[in-house]
């Protein structure tokens, strides 16, 4: 009875038996960097859609659209950032791939709303580049064995 006690479970199983795939630690973070990025991208569509006067931007700059269609991106490209999020607590490799890929054009459609908020999207580029890192970062193995 007291043998079975401090010996570690096999991984990928647990006590039931039945199989599991186990989350990293980079996964979620990625995934609740990509919630925190959609909600905030959802905030800023909807604040560059209600209040288009609200931002200011530079003038000279080379991407120059206009402030309502910016709005309507950010917040279609945040709503399908945070269910992409969502769906990486699946564990589905589909989830880390489409999460890249939405992540780079969340990171694009940040580098180019520099001129109208400059700070925060310095802030939500990081926050993509660090996720697009976490996403790359290939799962490890809960268990590790000592070479002879």
């Amino acid at each position: 009875m007291a043998s079975n006690v401090n010996q570690p479970q096999a991984a990928g199983t647990r006590s039931g038996g039945s199989s599991f795939t186990a989350q990293s630690g980079w996964i979620v973070f990625a995934a609740i960097m990509m919630i925190f990025s959609g909600a905030m991208a959802i905030l800023e569509g909807i604040s560059a859609i209600a209040k288009d006067d609200l931002f200011v931007r530079t003038t000279n700059y080379t991407f120059q659209f206009n402030l309502t269609s910016w709005g309507w991106i950010h917040l279609i490209l945040g709503i399908i950032v945070l269910l992409a999020g969502c769906a990486l607590f699946s564990g589905a490799l589909w989830a880390r791939a489409v999460g890249v890929i939405l992540v780079g054009l969340s990171l694009i459609a940040n580098f180019m709303w520099v001129p109208y908020n400059p700070f925060w999207a310095i802030v939500l580029i990081a926050i993509d580049i660090f996720v697009i890192y976490a996403l790359c970062t290939p799962a490890r193995s809960g268990t590790s064995t000592a070479r002879s």
